[in-house]
């Protein structure tokens, strides 16, 4: 009864369309993914391989420090974590996976909040944006591998493409959120007192929403964590990638130890990010 109506070729507009942006935005993708390639490699290489693991240790165990409170919990985990990570022949993948995460998050963070700031302001840009999040954060994750690939190749590229894709939402939706939760009262105090758009802005909304958007930055950087490790996948190195090569060698012991790295990764980022948002309260 239903095949009154021919099959709607979803598939071949997707193709024709994916080709069709393959070859008018090529002078565009080639040079993003040269210079961008060679950037991430530097930074993973030469900067954050370069500094010895020991001061590496010590600098975020001071960070995670002072972020918590002054507390020795954080601190002393992510000493005996990252140590373990070091002692495990990991260091280099980790400092691969903390690239990949670092510059997912920043690009998320960048586009996430301005979008966020239009939509709280604008209802055409919120009824816009609204239905494009939602299909961003209902696709599954390893559906945003194919165009990456398709745009970008295989490497660290297309992984921090596919993490921006898949880990910018939340930044979007708790700016959103966090600029309409503003108390009208303040808004109108602040147009009483004559504040400019900007002002009020800069001045009002943005530091009595930043608590809200700081929770949607950490979830954003959860999701570039989880979606780096499944960007190894298409050539991504870092842990995700040990993970991978011990799932098709099916080396149990070597895919636990680079699974325990992550979680360590995972709960050192998580818990400084939220600490620098209560901090910030």
């Amino acid at each position: 009864m239903l095949d009154f109506i021919d099959q709607i070729p979803l598939s071949e507009w997707t193709e024709t369309a994916t080709d069709w942006i393959q070859d008018t935005f090529a002078f565009l993708f080639e040079p993003i993914k040269d210079h961008l390639g060679n950037f991430m490699d530097f930074v993973s290489s030469d900067v954050l391989a370069g500094i010895p693991p020991i001061i590496f240790i010590l600098i975020v165990a001071v960070i995670a420090f002072f972020v918590s409170g002054k507390k020795l919990g954080l601190a002393v985990f992510s000493i005996v974590g990252l140590w373990f990570v070091y002692n495990q022949g990991l260091w280099d993948a980790l400092m691969s996976t903390v690239t990949l995460v670092i510059l997912a998050s920043l690009l998320s963070v960048i586009i996430g909040v301005p979008v966020g700031i239009l939509m709280a302001k604008s209802k055409i840009a919120n009824t816009i944006f609204t239905p494009i999040l939602d299909f961003m954060q209902t696709m599954p994750a390893f559906v945003y591998l194919i165009p990456a690939v398709a745009f970008f190749g295989i490497g660290m590229v297309p992984g921090v493409f596919a993490s921006l894709i898949f880990a910018t939402p939340p930044t979007v939706r708790f700016t959103n959120l966090g600029i309409r939760q503003v108390s009208k009262d303040l808004i109108e105090a602040s147009d009483a007192f004559g504040t400019t758009g900007s002002q009020k802005l800069f001045k009002v909304e943005l530091p009595m929403a930043k608590g809200t958007i700081m929770a949607g930055i950490n979830q954003t950087v959860m999701l570039a964590l989880s979606m780096v490790v499944i960007a190894s996948m298409i050539g991504a190195p870092g842990l995700g990638s040990q993970v991978l090569s011990s799932l098709q060698r099916a080396s149990v012991g070597t895919g636990f130890v680079a699974g325990v790295g992550i979680v360590i990764l995972a709960i050192i980022i998580d818990r400084i990010t939220q600490n620098m948002n209560k901090g910030k309260e």
